[in-house]
């Protein structure tokens, strides 16, 4: 049976998931409408490509953390595999904590900056522009809970299996 943390990070991954994927579908509807107003029915509103850039800011922000605790963001494992099992582990701490100290530092000057940009409306959406920056803050804080739940354990490496 599965513990409360492999619950935890099983369900919050999979709302991170969907909700990027949803929001990456958003995304090419409105790229695709974009190109089909511009190139058949003879030009595009402004606002598609506003949308489409900050669509897809939000979609990677909100997949941050689910690809984190899966092992599936760029890095390289050389070093722990390398090291002894003691330094290792201390390693694998560091990397939480700083994963942890940059996930929440980043929730919480993008959160401060977006709020500060409320006055100003974005020039296509006509929107406040705090509204399509919160991504940011919502995207780091996610990234500091799956870390959070995961812990320091070591992270899973994805290899390329021979063919």
């Amino acid at each position: 049976m599965p513990s409360l943390r492999q619950r935890v990070l099983a369900v919050s991954r999979t709302l991170a998931l969907t909700l990027a994927a949803t929001l990456l579908l958003i995304n090419l509807a409105a790229i695709l409408y974009g190109v089909f107003m511009r190139y058949l029915a003879g030009g595009a509103p402004i606002w598609t490509d506003e949308l489409a850039r900050f669509l897809i800011i939000a979609t990677v922000m909100l997949a941050a953390g689910a690809v984190w605790i899966e092992g599936g963001h760029m890095r390289v494992a050389l070093i722990e595999s390398l090291l002894p099992r003691g330094l290792a582990r201390a390693l694998n701490v560091y990397q939480w904590l700083l994963t942890l100290a940059l996930a929440l530092g980043g929730a919480w000057f993008s959160y401060r900056y977006a709020l500060s940009v409320g006055m100003f409306t974005t020039s296509g959406l006509g929107v406040s522009r705090t509204i399509p920056l919160m991504s940011l803050p919502l995207g780091f804080a996610l990234l500091a809970w799956h870390a959070l739940w995961y812990g320091p354990a070591p992270l899973p490496t994805i290899t390329e299996e021979a063919a």
